[in-house]
């Protein structure tokens, strides 16, 4: 049997659409250093950025299998906002906080010298969520 692919993105757009079916605003969490990530650093809070993306706040919301991609406005200027699935540390309802976590690990960097030593060696654990209301 074929290994299947991580369900991650298949829950985010589930846990997206049942806030939205509850009246509710969705919340999404990324791991702002992440590789990939592209948000406005003022926003970075503690190495992550929570950010609306309910219909009204955001345009182009696009939650694909590997990316999250839309486009919102900060200080009045459109920004484009992309962030790679992988870095999505929750999503949740920003009125009863409910919703799902996800733990996020660094990708491990590739190796300079080419050591075997250095491939087997684990990512760093990312510090836990932290949801902010």
């Amino acid at each position: 049997m074929a290994a299947m692919t991580t369900n991650k993105p298949y829950m985010i757009r589930a846990i997206h659409e049942w806030i939205l079916d509850n009246d509710c605003t969705p919340y999404i969490v990324f791991m702002a250093e992440y590789p990939g990530v592209q948000v406005p650093q003022d926003f970075v809070r503690d190495g992550q950025i929570t950010l609306n993306i309910a219909p009204t706040a955001v345009r182009d919301l696009q939650l694909a299998n590997d990316v999250v991609s839309f486009n919102a406005r900060f200080g009045g200027v459109p920004t484009d906002i992309v962030g790679p699935v992988d870095a999505v540390m929750a999503i949740f309802a920003k009125e009863n906080g409910q919703g799902m976590g996800f733990e996020v690990e660094m990708p491990p960097e590739p190796p300079e010298g080419g050591s075997d030593e250095d491939q087997d060696s684990a990512p760093p654990k990312r510090p836990s969520l932290k949801v902010v209301k």
